[in-house]
């Protein structure tokens, strides 16, 4: 193989990680296209801002917090499988969806080269600092901190997403399988 993804080691240990992660979430066979339900990935960007403030709320009630914390991480969990089937999924959110899966079964078909992990990195930076400024102002109750790092973690995801959905248009002209997820 020439210069796809999936012919390096680090590639294969990346797709190991991204199979169980979305196994984890029950994003197998109907699995994925339940979450492919725009309802779906739209509500999943819910989850950062009520997980910021479960935690905050340690400041307000104590270890009560925790309740909202477990209650936001389970729907975290579950939200992939909430929803139906969609009607159509020629949705920018269905759409992203389908791109990840193509990318957490990338050993299997490898991916162009234009769309390997480096071609991630930006996002996956964005988000690592995101993160951390997230952490710091969760840590110091700084409200600016916490809501600009909600901000740019949420960005890069929505940027991550959008390399997602252009990765599914193209694929899915090079692989009829994945054309057949669009309807």
């Amino acid at each position: 193989m020439s210069s796809s993804a999936g012919s390096s080691p680090q590639a294969a240990a990346k797709v190991t990680t991204d199979a169980k992660l979305a196994s984890l979430f029950g994003l197998q066979g109907d699995g994925w296209l339940r979450h492919a339900n725009p309802v779906s990935v739209w509500t999943r960007f819910a989850v950062l801002p009520l997980l910021a403030i479960s935690i905050w709320s340690r400041d307000w009630i104590g270890w009560w917090c925790l309740v909202p914390i477990v209650a936001s991480l389970v729907f975290m969990m579950v939200n992939p499988l909430l929803f139906p089937r969609p009607r159509s999924t020629r949705h920018w959110a269905s759409k992203s969806v389908f791109g990840e899966r193509v990318w957490s079964e990338r050993t299997t078909v490898p991916v162009p080269a234009q769309f390997t992990a480096r071609a991630l990195a930006p996002t996956y930076a964005f988000q690592a600092i995101g993160a951390a400024l997230l952490a710091y102002g969760l840590v110091r109750l700084d409200v600016t901190d916490t809501i600009a790092g909600i901000v740019i973690l949420q960005t890069a995801k929505a940027w991550y997403l959008d390399r997602q959905v252009l990765l599914f248009e193209d694929m899915k002209t090079r692989h009829p399988q994945y054309a057949r997820w669009e309807y």
